[in-house]
């Protein structure tokens, strides 16, 4: 049958199970927004109020869901806004597709208005990038955007549209969407996984590292397996979150900068350490020369450029985890390791997370949510304490919980990608956790939840200061405090209602769960609530910059200096 390019894009669209788009429409891809009209019944499409929530939405989308996340946007500023989305969804391996369009192919290279070469832009955050300019192509290169985005190491993928493209005809056949063939990414023998599995057998203080790449290929329930098969204490990175449920007695919580005492004691003490789908980033190993200087490294991973990259191992395993573990699990032998096991209990009873309980923190309030949530919620969250302390006090017991933004650390990502979640899971509770520096960011995506009914949480914690970056002021620059104190005057219960939010304000703890209660209860509009803590609540355990992870110290530390 012959369909002009809008009309194709949108088979393709269907073709590849896409029932969301997340965007913002615009001069040069109109003709896609005509058709997508005319599809409204097929595909949903949310407008965001910015381009950059788009992403986000469609990234959260994507990790909540596991599926491709799609976003589109117009040439020129449209599509540069998409940027920051599109390099968080990069570092965190998410899949997703933007869809852009640009300029007719007549006028391309002559500063032609709102003309801008967002392939070449991304080139450095994309898996892959195209620019279409003929109506003939559109199809398949659609078609390999979809495979590209959600293949071997998942991430996004741009493709641009001429508008002339988008209004040409062309003789289009429907084809099925390409399964991803997972066993093309294995690149290990028997003879590998025999000394992986000699290697574990052997160990009499084994530790697991978990990253989001056991998120990525649902290898729960193999981890789950592995870890009782070999009894060792596991712990997990920000990203893996939810692959070792947090109340298994063998879970030690996160490791790194603001982990647990005992992930990093436990790791730093260890002698056989494996790590499932982690990429050693500086936030987890500090000092490189004493990370893990006791033990045997193993890597499993889908992606051979992060073997050896940050942290030489001893031995290694590349392929899609699930099929991994699944091929080694019968290798390993049923172990028991009381004493290493009593060692690492020692370090979780001697060296609990604490909080001030004076007075209200973010860390009871993150507390009560999980018990008034059942540890059910999709929680996201934008990037900085209440990033770390949600980590360290939600108790996720399952994957796709938790959606933050990992490895670019991008302040305004969370509300988006709360967002994008609530629209792919209805039947979820869906939180999204803001420090008040992140959420004026994209606060206004507020009117993107109310417009579309979407009864999300928005939790600003409300401490007046730019929370973490005060910290690291407070402890390595003398208290000189510059441009992290926010002093104007905004209300941020007065914002949230104008755009259409409930809202509510709290100051001290006895509210705290009356407010969630409330805030739980709405079905069909967005609920703000400002949480008002101490501008100089800190997060602990800390690695200092450089430091080893051994060495992570508490308020009770410094007192005791």
């Amino acid at each position: 049958m012959v369909l002009n390019g809008s009309e194709i894009v949108i088979e393709v669209l269907k073709e590849e199970g896409v029932d969301t788009v997340f965007g913002y429409p615009g001069g040069t891809i109109l003709n896609i927004y005509d058709e997508l009209y005319k599809h409204r019944d097929e595909i949903h499409h949310v407008l965001t109020s910015h381009e950059q929530g788009a992403s986000h939405a469609a990234d959260g989308y994507a990790r909540s869901t596991g599926k491709v996340g799609v976003c589109m946007a117009t040439s020129g500023p449209g599509a540069t806004n998409l940027v920051t989305g599109i390099a968080t969804a990069y570092m965190d391996s998410v899949p997703m597709v933007a869809i852009t369009a640009n300029v007719g192919i007549s006028l391309l290279g002559k500063d032609t208005f709102q003309e801008v070469d967002i392939v070449g832009i991304t080139m450095p955050i994309t898996k892959h990038g195209f620019i279409v300019k003929n109506v003939n192509d559109i199809a398949d290169t659609l078609r390999r955007a979809f495979r590209i985005a959600r293949s071997g190491r998942p991430g996004p993928v741009v493709v641009d549209i001429t508008k002339n493209a988008t209004a040409d005809t062309c003789e289009f056949t429907s084809a099925k969407s390409v399964a991803v063939d997972r066993k093309k990414f294995d690149h290990y023998t028997k003879e590998d996984l025999r000394k992986v599995a000699d290697m574990i057998n052997e160990s009499e203080r084994p530790f697991l590292y978990v990253g989001g790449g056991a998120v990525i290929s649902g290898a729960e329930e193999e981890v789950r397996q592995l870890i009782k098969k070999i009894d060792a204490p596991a712990c997990d990175s920000l990203l893996g979150k939810g692959v070792v449920d947090a109340l298994d007695p063998h879970y030690t919580g996160m490791i790194g900068m603001h982990g647990t005492k005992a992930s990093n004691k436990g790791v730093s003490g260890c002698d056989m350490l494996l790590t499932l789908g982690a990429r050693f980033s500086d936030r987890v190993t500090g000092n490189v020369s004493t990370f893990a200087s006791k033990a045997n490294i193993i890597h499993i991973d889908i992606d051979d450029a992060e073997i050896n990259k940050n942290i030489p191992t001893n031995a290694h395993l590349v392929g899609d985890m699930k099929d991994v573990l699944q091929d080694l699990l019968p290798l390993l032998k049923k172990r028991t390791h009381e004493e290493w096991m009593k060692t690492v209990e020692g370090y979780k009873k001697d060296f609990p997370l604490t909080y001030p309980e004076d007075r209200l923190t973010c860390q009871y309030l993150i507390e009560r949510l999980d018990k008034l949530t059942d540890s059910k919620a999709i929680v996201s969250t934008d990037v900085g304490q209440h990033q770390m302390w949600t980590a360290q006090y939600y108790k996720f017991r399952s994957p796709r919980q938790f959606l933050t933004s990992g490895g670019l650390g991008t302040m305004g990502y969370g509300l988006g990608a709360c967002i994008g979640a609530k629209v792919a899971n209805s039947d979820r509770i869906c939180v999204n956790i803001a420090g008040d520096g992140c959420f004026r960011m994209n606060m206004n995506e507020l009117m993107t939840a109310s417009r579309n009914r979407l009864p999300i949480i928005e939790i600003v914690i409300d401490n007046r200061v730019l929370g973490m970056v005060r910290q690291w002021q407070t402890l390595f620059y003398d208290k000189r405090y510059s441009n992290t104190i926010l002093e104007d005057e905004t209300d941020y219960c007065k914002a949230a209602e104008a755009m259409g939010c409930i809202a509510y304000r709290v100051e001290n703890r006895d509210e705290v769960d009356d407010v969630i209660k409330k805030a739980l209860e709405s079905k069909d509009r967005p609920v703000l609530i400002d949480v008002v803590i101490n501008e100089d609540d800190k997060v602990f355990p800390m690695v200092s910059p450089g430091g080893a992870i051994a060495d992570a110290f508490d308020e009770n530390d410094i007192k005791g200096q």
